[in-house]
């Protein structure tokens, strides 16, 4: 009894990373539709929201921006003190 329920364990914990989603979001476009309905899903394909809004009137579904987009910007440089010379 105790090996069948360690056999069951066991079976179940090699079946959980099959079930692991793969990435949603394309890392190429900065703006993703998220489309409503008995099987969601995104389309990350859009440079603007403007262009997804098009896409996306009449739809059962909403624009959002990519979080794992590759943006362009560079960070924002650091602040650096600057003292003058006090004569």
């Amino acid at each position: 009894m105790r090996c069948l329920a360690l056999a069951l364990v066991a079976s179940a914990t090699m079946s959980l990373p099959g079930l692991a989603a793969a990435q949603t979001y394309a890392p190429g476009y900065p703006v993703c539709l998220h489309v409503y309905g008995p099987v969601s899903y995104y389309e990350c394909r859009y440079n603007s929201l403007a262009q997804c809004n098009a896409s996306a009137s009449g739809r059962s579904a909403q624009c959002l921006v990519n979080p794992y987009a590759a943006s362009a910007e560079e960070p924002m440089a650091r602040h650096t003190r600057r003292y003058r010379d006090v004569y």
